[in-house]
């Protein structure tokens, strides 16, 4: 896909591009010059390991969108293809 630089410098990235990275309105972007590309990709959420009753469990730092079941089988169905 193509997409123009417009005067102020911003790009925009086409929706199908935005979807298949799950990136949303708002979302904070880490933007890197690698071999000669511009690579853009979503900032991570930190994490930690809690302990908890006997074993450790991962806590997000932030927000983390609520996992459904269409998302789970959406994810599958994209893994197995």
């Amino acid at each position: 896909m193509r997409s123009t630089i417009d005067a102020a410098g911003r790009v925009v990235i086409p929706k199908a591009l935005r979807d298949a990275a799950g990136i949303a309105a708002g979302a904070e972007l880490e933007i890197e010059v690698r071999d000669g590309r511009i690579e853009i990709e979503p900032v991570a959420t930190p994490m930690r390991v809690v302990a908890r009753r006997g074993g450790a469990v991962i806590r997000a730092d932030g927000e983390m969108p609520a996992l459904t079941a269409e998302t789970v089988r959406a994810i599958l169905e994209s893994t197995r293809r």
